[in-house]
């Protein structure tokens, strides 16, 4: 697996791909702020429609992950994974580039298809990394795309608003020069990570599909386990992008400036943490000892965040909740020893496909309770409902976790 690629070359590939996941990410990023008022603004400054187009912009953009991450990762299992990032880097810059030139709303809408299609990159950077780290290193390879994550949920939003200020097209066209040239250093130095012999023979659009892509799940032992751990994971973090600015201002009256520092100060925690403590950590207690760790770390977390009376409160949950950024080396580690270098990038698909499905569901989940609990909140007073939801969740996944998260030969184990 790791004669493709070796010494400096494998580093400087490791590199290439954690700029690629953060240019994902970024784009995502990068929307939280911006897509909300092009859309007013394409709509005549109508806040009630312009809500329910950006509901269906959301959701169609998780509905194109879930179908487009499988597919893309199988590619990747069948022609390799250089081609397949580099297409996707290449029509990410390109689907900026449509969407900055939007002249309305239908326009904007198939940007966004276009934008769930390419996104789904990320899933086949993440078999890359499976294919040049070494099994007791592959917890710490994962760190980094962790890292990659928080970087662009980061600095996106702020990089989003600061150009808004200028040129409400200025945000997709700067993103569209990062993506497009990112792509062309790609296309230089990339090297491939996944030898002909070690790739299948076949693409079967059995396996492609998203429903086909979870028989791979079922097919090993703990997998579809381990599968439900980040599954409840994910859904429980998508409470950060769908209620988290609401209800910080709700309940403490922060302005958007404060908010905006709070959040950069969570994810360079997150950051810090992928960055330079995960391979320490995964050294001293294992795989499924940092998965549970994280878990845990989440489930407390969420609790402060969601009942905190006093906003120094909330900022003591900050430093505990860091630390779930354990949870995706801790169970990528897991999952990837339990499949074979032909099926790393349809397992990554597969994962992205269940990420697909909380980008669909995840927002009515936790802003119908918001909302309720807003309106009540004169005899309720629980504001941090959907918060108190998603540690819910977190605590569903350490169980599951505890139940399925069993190390094999050859785990990474405590020092």
């Amino acid at each position: 697996m790791n004669q493709a690629i070796s010494g400096g070359r494998r580093q400087a590939a490791l590199g290439f791909i954690f700029v690629t996941a953060v240019m994902d990410v970024l784009s995502l990023g990068v929307m939280i702020p911006v897509l909300p008022e092009l859309v007013k603004r394409f709509n005549g400054g109508d806040t009630a429609d312009a809500a329910v187009w950006n509901v269906l912009f959301a959701t169609t953009w998780g509905v194109m992950q879930f179908i487009c991450a499988p597919v893309l990762g199988l590619l990747s299992d069948r022609f390799g994974r250089r081609p397949v990032i580099l297409t996707s880097i290449f029509g990410l810059g390109v689907d900026f580039l449509f969407m900055a030139l939007a002249p309305n709303l239908w326009w904007l809408f198939i940007g966004r298809i276009l934008n769930g299609m390419t996104a789904a990159s990320f899933s086949t950077a993440g078999a890359y990394v499976a294919d040049v780290t070494t099994p007791e290193n592959r917890a710490k390879g994962f760190g980094l795309m962790g890292a990659a994550f928080g970087v662009g949920f980061t600095f996106g939003p702020a990089l989003g608003g600061f150009l808004w200020q200028f040129d409400h097209r200025l945000p997709f066209m700067v993103c569209a020069a990062l993506a497009l040239c990112n792509w062309l250093y790609g296309y230089f130095v990339l090297p491939e990570s996944l030898p002909p012999e070690r790739r299948i023979k076949a693409f079967d659009w059995k396996r492609a599909n998203p429903i086909g892509s979870l028989n791979l799940l079922r097919s090993k032992p703990d997998l579809l386990g381990l599968a439900g751990v980040g599954f409840l994971f994910q859904l429980a973090h998508n409470v950060l992008p769908s209620v988290f600015v609401l209800y910080m201002g709700f309940r403490f009256q922060w302005s958007p400036q404060v908010i905006g520092l709070t959040l950069m100060a969570s994810g360079i925690a997150g950051i810090l943490l992928q960055a330079f403590l995960v391979g320490r950590i995964v050294k001293a207690v294992g795989e499924r000892g940092a998965l549970l760790i994280g878990l845990l770390c989440g489930f407390v977390g969420f609790l402060i965040y969601g009942l905190a009376p006093t906003s120094w409160v909330y900022l003591c949950g900050l430093p505990i909740f860091a630390f779930s950024g354990l949870i995706q080396p801790g169970l990528q580690g897991l999952m990837t020893r339990r499949v074979s270098a032909q099926e790393q990038g349809q397992l990554q698909g597969a994962n992205s496909a269940m990420l697909g499905i909380t980008s669909i569901i995840g927002p009515t989940l936790y802003l119908a309770p918001f909302a309720w609990a807003v309106r009540h909140d004169a005899t309720l007073h629980m504001p941090g409902l959907p918060v108190l939801i998603a540690a819910v969740l977190m605590l569903a996944g350490a169980g599951l976790a505890f139940r399925f998260a069993h190390p094999i030969s050859g785990e990474a184990r405590p020092a």
